[in-house]
């Protein structure tokens, strides 16, 4: 994509060829989510009562519950915050019975709520990315349910609908992302930072970026960037997982680079990867918060987003720091997505299976 012909002034506005330009490639980019999202949503099923799609599956008058797995924090916050979410699904979906369970820390335990449960279930993980609780956790607690007929959906990430919500979170902060100009070294997605090139910035080490955007070498003032701030695993998939919805996010706001920084695991941390979009020339930088609920890693990278752990490079310390994604609507229709994909891939019957992990 050839990038931008003109620059903007000191009134922030660019010539006419260069705001053609723009637009045409950020229409692109929308129409791109959005055939997407239209594709993923083909997969699955409509299930409103009467409708061809209908869950309810060989006459059932039931449709299979759905179980939400949340991890569990000891933040009174995430709770109330897990629970408006599931309260967003239901108003959804009337009709659908939908239950809560916890890998840990809160109650109700996903063991206590497997095991009040009888005939079919369908597990939704409320974790934006594969790893070991996807992996392991879950499959063991749907083991210890025999008496179910359960199958497990795919994390809820990466997804266009979070980097919808990603997107409106920021924008709730303060954040707007404004055109990416000057003249600078066109990068495909994920060519890394410091030289090293990376698909999707594989490993978190790449900044997200469409051709043409310019991420190294730019001599320009209030330039946009985005830390993508996670959880953060030892398992390499949620590296992967990760850095691909920071190109999604990326792609959202019009080509503004999105950068993974970790809370814990072998990836770059925020301040790390602050210091990394200011090394580039972005003196604009947002963290987004790429967690379902408030708890200790979104507190500990909200407080990097303020300036926490930068003093090395106080100038580039970031001013805005957006909520978690939360109860936002986007997550809603996301959850019930992977209920429909699940159903519509793995019809149900013992023994419990894990679908698109």
């Amino acid at each position: 994509m050839t990038p931008p012909s003109g620059s903007p002034g000191p009134d922030g506005t660019a010539d006419m060829d260069s705001t053609a330009d723009f637009d045409s490639a950020q229409r692109l980019m929308t129409q791109f989510t959005a055939q997407l999202t239209i594709q993923l949503d083909r997969l699955g099923h409509s299930s409103r009562p009467g409708s061809r799609h209908d869950v309810r599956r060989g006459g059932r008058d039931r449709p299979p519950t759905l179980v939400a797995v949340a991890h569990g924090s000891r933040d009174p916050e995430a709770l109330r915050t897990v629970t408006a979410l599931l309260d967003r699904v239901r108003a959804l979906r009337p009709g659908l019975p939908v239950r809560l369970g916890h890998i840990e820390l809160n109650q109700p335990l996903l063991t206590d709520t497997l095991a009040a449960l009888r005939g079919e279930a369908v597990l939704v993980p409320l974790l934006l990315s594969r790893g070991y609780h996807t992996k392991q956790d879950i499959p063991d607690a749907v083991a210890a349910a025999p008496h179910l007929a359960a199958r497990i959906a795919a994390p809820l990430g990466p997804d266009p609908l979070l980097a919808e919500a990603l997107h409106a979170r920021l924008a709730e902060a303060g954040h707007r992302a404004g055109v990416p100009h000057g003249a600078g070294v066109a990068a495909p997605y994920g060519a890394g930072v410091a030289g090293v090139a990376a698909p999707y910035g594989a490993g978190g080490a790449g900044v997200a970026a469409p051709h043409g955007a310019g991420v190294a070498g730019v001599a320009a003032s209030h330039r946009a960037g985005v830390v993508l701030a996670a959880a953060g695993s030892r398992d390499p998939d949620a590296a992967v997982d990760v850095a691909r919805t920071a190109a999604l996010l990326s792609a959202r706001l019009g080509g503004v680079p999105v950068l993974p920084g970790y809370a814990s695991g072998s990836g770059p941390t925020v301040p790390e990867a602050v210091r990394a979009l200011a090394a580039l020339g972005h003196d604009r930088i947002a963290v987004a918060s790429y967690f379902t609920a408030p708890g200790r890693f979104a507190a500990q990278c909200a407080n990097a987003a303020q300036g926490a752990g930068v003093t090395q490079c106080a100038h580039a310390a970031p001013r805005i720091a957006a909520a978690p994604l939360g109860a936002h609507p986007a997550v809603a229709r996301l959850i019930l997505r992977r209920y429909e994909q699940t159903l519509a891939f793995a019809p149900l019957s013992p023994p419990a299976a894990t679908v698109g992990v």
